[in-house]
């Protein structure tokens, strides 16, 4: 039986899997069998939160959460569900099986994209970095917190799911200003945010263009929820019942 423990680092993110606020940093259950932990923004924090996670005895974590995209291909609202994850020429595995059941059963208006998920270690501010990015590693997609779950999960030897809606295209990023008005869970400070806006470090527009794509990308986040609850896939079977088939592909 699954005990599925879910990692995400914005408020913005986890309040898409339960309209309540979440304390930073400590495990809350949010369903049968599955419990949460607000990390904040970062690998660090992501691998902390993925380890109390695991010591709250779950057998398989997902990353869910916003995903730039590093190629053309992929816009806003489009959905993530990657094969591997990739961090520091390492390939860090994702349980397939259960991914695939997952892309099944999605609507067929969203568009779900596979491949590779890249990590990042802040965020990317420019297209020039997010392409550098994608032809570097072959992803399509880039964030900071997927590769320190997927590296908790592979090491406990359990399943892994990344879950990640893109929230601004390659044409896109948001400002490295930007930065200086964020507390750790992705909120915004106001009076900072204000005084960057007077002085003209962000413009209106592009909190405007900032706000539209985490708007699609959580009414992406949102359907997977209302589709699979918060199981992600009801039919699921638990990684130590396939892992021996695996095993066989292999050889």
């Amino acid at each position: 039986m699954k005990i599925i423990g879910v990692v995400s680092a914005l408020r913005s993110e986890a309040k898409c899997l339960a309209d309540r606020r979440f304390p930073l940093y400590q495990v809350v259950e949010i369903g049968t069998r599955t419990s949460l932990c607000l990390s904040s923004i970062g690998h660090s924090a992501a691998r902390g939160a993925a380890l109390k996670l695991c010591d709250h005895g779950v057998n398989a974590l997902v990353s869910f959460g916003v995903a730039a995209a590093v190629d053309n291909n992929l816009i806003p609202g489009d959905l993530v569900l990657p094969e591997a994850i990739t961090k520091d020429d390492e390939i860090l595995p994702v349980d397939l099986e259960w991914r695939n059941r997952l892309e099944g059963i999605m609507s067929k208006h969203l568009t779900v994209a596979g491949g590779i998920l890249a990590a990042c270690e802040a965020p990317l501010t420019t297209r020039q970095e997010k392409l550098a990015l994608g032809e570097a590693t072959g992803a399509c997609a880039a964030d900071m917190e997927t590769a320190a779950v997927a590296k908790v999960a592979a090491d406990a030897g359990i399943s892994f799911l990344a879950i990640r809606a893109i929230i601004d295209p390659l044409e896109f990023s948001p400002p490295e200003a930007l930065m200086d008005a964020v507390y750790p869970d992705g909120s915004a400070d106001i009076v900072q945010l204000i005084k960057l806006v007077m002085n003209g470090s962000i413009p209106i527009k592009t909190l405007i263009h900032l706000a539209l794509g985490m708007h699609v990308a959580r009414a992406a986040l949102i359907e997977v929820v209302q589709k699979t609850g918060l199981s992600f896939a009801s039919d699921y079977v638990p990684y130590q019942h396939v892992e021996e088939s695996h095993d066989q592909s292999i050889d």
